[in-house]
């Protein structure tokens, strides 16, 4: 195999990994950039660039039980079959007890997942946008229904929401009205990530989170290669402290919205990365 065929160290077979990497190359509802399919591609390729080993955490991919999927063929698919098509994939994944990690395409790919998972569990979105519109484009799972769509499926009191900085107007008073948790990019800025992690914490209390990570939650200056680029992000090492932080409580995990036309590699590395660590990291905490 070569370095397009797979994520680099995922050497595992499915039944024996415990993490399963699949692409969902998925971008028919993108609203502003297009080419989001194309990252499960470059994030693979982007994988191959780092060593084995965490010098920071100290942890070895190699001692790491992880199987790369594929992607699912969803390309041409309407929004609806597509999402039907990740649920029950994540659905088989979660019944051999494995912990599920999706490399999108666009951000319209995580309510499958979530409705693959039971009910109790605690969804983290970090994201630049609210995504909490009922319909856009006339379509109801679109990238921008995204949370709408998730607090279908589990409490809405189990959702947060970190890092946003952007929403319609009528968008927002729903939210608000709804009591969704959200703590945006001017807090982090002014009050540390560290006590934004702290009274997260506190909201969640011990609920096992799946994390959701939309690339355009950090500035556009560290991740210019996505879908719809919004400034006044966070960085990379914020969401270093979030992962790290929430490694324990992880039951999945997906990053969406790379949109490889638009730089050349840097977001598709930082993706890759963000991947490994994300592993690294809950593995360590579980067996370290």
């Amino acid at each position: 195999m070569n370095s397009q065929v797979f994520f680099a160290d995922a050497e595992s077979n499915l039944e024996n990994a415990e993490y399963v990497i699949f692409g969902v190359p998925y971008d028919k509802t993108s609203s502003f950039r297009h080419g989001a399919s194309r990252a499960p591609k470059e994030i693979r390729n982007a994988s191959w660039n780092f060593e084995t080993f965490n010098m920071r955490t100290q942890v070895d991919l190699r001692d790491i039980k992880i199987h790369d999927y594929g992607d699912i063929d969803v390309k041409n698919d309407k929004p609806e079959i597509m999402i039907s098509k990740v649920r029950k994939l994540v659905s088989m994944l979660l019944s051999k007890n494995k912990f599920p990690i999706a490399v999108g395409g666009e951000h319209s790919i995580t309510p499958g997942i979530i409705q693959a998972f039971p009910r109790d569990i605690a969804v983290l979105s970090l994201d630049a946008h609210i995504d909490f519109r009922e319909k856009y484009d006339n379509q109801s799972y679109n990238h921008a229904c995204v949370i709408r769509r998730i607090s279908e499926h589990i409490p809405i009191g189990n959702i947060v929401l970190i890092g946003v900085r952007s929403a319609d107007r009528e968008e927002f008073q729903e939210m608000k009205k709804q009591n969704l948790f959200y703590i945006d990019s001017f807090e982090i800025k002014n009050k540390g990530i560290k006590q934004v992690l702290s009274k997260t914490k506190e909201y969640l209390r011990d609920k096992q989170i799946y994390l959701t990570l939309d690339i355009d939650v950090l500035d556009p200056a560290y991740a210019p290669g996505t879908s719809t680029p919004e400034p006044f992000g966070l960085t990379t090492f914020d969401i270093l402290e979030i992962i790290d932080f929430f490694s324990p409580s992880l039951v999945g995990f997906d990053i969406v919205e790379v949109c490889p036309n638009y730089d050349n590699g840097e977001t598709a590395l930082l993706a890759a990365k963000l991947i490994r660590q994300t592993i690294e990291q809950n593995w360590f905490k579980k067996h370290g």
